[in-house]
């Protein structure tokens, strides 16, 4: 029998679930927003929440609905020799946004986070809790090197008050390119070959991850 109060699980269940959750997200933040919250908010009991999503990452993916799929799509990128993840990631990003069906759901998606606040908090929040904690991991400890990946100078390690200042860097860059390439469709840029980005593009990526950072652009970027 269910608790006085709590809605049982139905048909309607889940979509009440994520309505409650995309809310809680949005107004309180990842950290702020407990299953219990949510499961209150959608007047439900938390055992559902868990039965629907599992865990409170699922939950939060579940919302934001990012265009690829976070635990197939980390684990590949962030898998090898650190020195070329940069490549990697770009690769991987330039692979994402032109998919037939990734493609255009990142286009929504980017101009719902920029038109929307609601959207643009759960964005962040998820950049924050997902992208930052998985690419940190990564990099986390690597030694950082002077001039681009391919440098050899040793400097001090990649600790971990660099790395959201090291991965929001590589979100500027990744965006930045998104939204010339994709969205506002610059040319020469719109038209050049994947492989074209990825060569010009991926060195700037490994400096941010792995290369000496100027201690005046880390500073101001960091306060």
């Amino acid at each position: 029998m269910s608790r006085p109060g709590r809605r049982p699980g139905g048909g309607d269940t889940r979509a009440q679930i994520l309505a409650a959750a995309r809310q809680l997200f949005a107004e309180r933040g990842y950290a702020g927003a407990s299953i219990r919250a949510i499961a209150a908010e959608a007047e439900v009991d938390p055992a559902l929440v868990h039965h629907y999503f599992g865990t409170k990452d699922r939950l939060f993916t579940a919302v934001v609905q990012p265009p690829v799929d976070v635990e197939e799509f980390f684990p590949r990128i962030l898998a090898g020799d650190v020195d070329r993840l940069g490549e990697r990631i770009v690769r991987g990003f330039l692979a994402a946004w032109e998919g037939d069906e990734s493609g255009p759901a990142f286009r929504t998606l980017l101009r719902s986070a920029v038109e929307q606040p609601a959207t643009g908090a759960l964005v962040r929040d998820f950049f924050r809790t997902q992208v930052v904690r998985r690419v940190g991991a990564a990099v986390r400890g690597s030694e950082t090197r002077v001039g681009t990946s391919t440098g050899t100078s040793a400097g001090t390690s990649a600790g971990d008050a660099e790395v959201p200042t090291r991965v929001s860097l590589v979100a500027a860059q990744l965006f930045g390119l998104a939204m010339t390439r994709y969205v506002l469709r610059f040319e020469p840029l719109a038209g050049l070959p994947a492989e074209e980005v990825v060569r010009a593009v991926a060195p700037t990526i490994q400096r941010y991850l792995t290369g000496r950072l100027e201690e005046s652009e880390a500073g101001s970027l960091s306060r």
